[in-house]
């Protein structure tokens, strides 16, 4: 018996319930209408293709439906995918709490709140810490609640607050190293490089892309934010563009969506924090459900390369 999405091998049997995160409707080549399902549990989530699906079940299996399959994972171009044999939806009498499917981060949010409280009180600079305090509490709740993406990292209950959390315990290291690091501007990046993601994504729980999230982004939304709050706090100077620049530039190039590139040292600190806890994510995600001695699935994110697990690793 397996222990769940991310620990499923090729040629298994499978026969559990899952949350359904995103269902998607497609036209199959011989032009019969399909769905296309992503399926979780609290481990993770595996896609799943639903055939010559009508109207009644298209209606029936809808994102935040819980389901019962059975079902063999098989191997699709280099990736696991479930092959249904069965699928219904939940019978009443079961009411299985949707709690049970959903990932969550290892810390719960009242630690990561107070570690990031903590950063924000060690700040000496008056205009970075208030900005950063007043921001990081206006959005607490979602801030929270949210994932820090839809796919590819830290994309859970509380995933953003993770990522953040996991990016200061780094640029503390960092700082301590290299004390000459500006630590006041540093954690404030840290803290808002994301928190436009309150805006760009749509929830807690199967987070899509809102309409100003597409049109806008996360970083755009944040600089604003910045603008705004600086002048509801009335405060002036530069301190207010250094932080609106370590938002813009925190992807490092344009064609990974930054307006600018990292143009002061923090900001260029911030962006390999936020590359590497991004990546490590990644690749302890991948590496958990691959055998010692063999290769991993491709990671698109990562190159599209696979990683070999050494026989003497964890």
């Amino acid at each position: 018996m397996n222990n769940g999405i991310r620990f499923y091998e090729t040629g298994e049997q499978v026969e559990q319930y899952f949350l359904i995160k995103t269902a998607i409707k497609g036209i199959a080549s011989n032009g019969k209408p399909f769905l296309t399902l992503v399926l979780q549990d609290k481990t993770g989530d595996i896609e799943a293709k639903l055939w010559d699906v009508t109207e009644e079940v298209e209606k029936m299996y809808v994102n935040q439906t819980i389901v019962k399959i059975l079902g063999d994972v098989q191997n699709y171009r280099g990736k696991l995918q479930l092959r249904i044999r069965k699928i219904r939806p939940l019978h009443p009498q079961e009411e299985l709490p949707i709690d049970q499917f959903i990932e969550k981060a290892p810390v719960e949010a009242d630690v990561m709140i107070s570690k990031i409280n903590q950063c924000i009180l060690e700040m000496t600079n008056s205009k970075i810490q208030r900005i950063t305090r007043f921001l990081i509490k206006k959005y607490e709740k979602p801030f929270l609640e949210y994932p820090a993406a839809t796919k590819n990292h830290h994309e859970f209950y509380s995933g953003l607050a993770y990522h953040v959390v996991s990016m200061l315990d780094l640029a503390k290291a960092i700082v301590s190293l290299y004390p000459e690091l500006d630590k006041d501007l540093l954690y404030a990046g840290v803290i808002l490089h994301d928190l436009g993601k309150v805006f760009e994504l749509s929830g807690p729980l199967s987070a899509t892309y809102t309409m100003e999230g597409t049109l806008l982004g996360h970083i755009t939304i944040m600089v604003n934010e910045i603008a705004k709050a600086a002048e509801e706090l009335e405060i002036t100077g530069e301190e207010v563009t250094v932080l609106q620049h370590l938002v813009l530039s925190h992807h490092g190039k344009a064609e990974w969506g930054s307006p600018k590139p990292p143009m002061i040292r923090e900001a260029e600190v911030l962006h390999y924090i936020d590359n590497l806890d991004a990546k490590i994510h990644m690749l302890n995600r991948t590496l958990d459900k691959t055998k010692p001695g063999e290769f991993s699935e491709r990671v698109f994110a990562l190159d599209n390369r696979s990683f070999y697990k050494p026989t003497f690793s964890k």
